[in-house]
């Protein structure tokens, strides 16, 4: 292993090639059950990816949210539901879609390569997800209940919408 690289950088590079692997087998699978199990291994280890830049709070929301919560609620809604469609859709825009998908793949690697990335030398706190929750709950605490009760009332409303539309 060469002197300039850790061993934490090295673990960062190979999250971030399995990471980029389990996104494009959700796309590449025709099996939707395949395609929910790899979205939960891209959202693992985007959660490790956090661990190695030192965010344990937005790795525990990554594995509470979005691996827990709604990787799951995938993984039932296809197995609860049954398939309403027979055979695939057509691929007549598979063309477009591919070309659209090059573009914004060639404007990314311009955008990437041609940006001077700067690394802050700000020393993190000892402990950021006390840094986090006291901003949270101090600072920013009137957002924060704002926007969970938005939440509610959203939830509310879907449920009365879906009630409605049965009857």
């Amino acid at each position: 292993m060469p002197a300039d690289i850790d061993g934490l950088s090295l673990s960062f590079w190979i999250l971030a090639v399995v990471t980029v692997g389990a996104a494009v087998a959700v796309v590449a699978t025709r099996n939707i059950f395949r395609a929910a199990i790899y979205l939960v291994l891209s959202f693992v280890t985007i959660a490790a990816l956090y661990l190695t830049l030192s965010a344990e709070f937005l790795a525990a929301v990554q594995i509470l949210i979005y691996a827990g919560a709604i990787a799951v609620l995938l993984i039932f809604g296809i197995m609860l539901t049954r398939e309403q469609r027979a055979g695939s859709p057509s691929g007549r825009l598979s063309f477009p879609a591919l070309g659209v998908a090059g573009l914004v793949a060639f404007a990314l690697t311009f955008v990437i390569l041609g940006s001077r990335w700067n690394v802050s030398q700000a020393p993190l706190p000892a402990d950021n997800t006390v840094a986090i929750a006291d901003a949270l709950f101090n600072q920013f605490v009137l957002p924060f209940e704002l926007a969970s009760v938005l939440l509610l009332a959203a939830i509310i409303g879907a449920i009365v919408l879906v009630r409605g539309s049965k009857e």
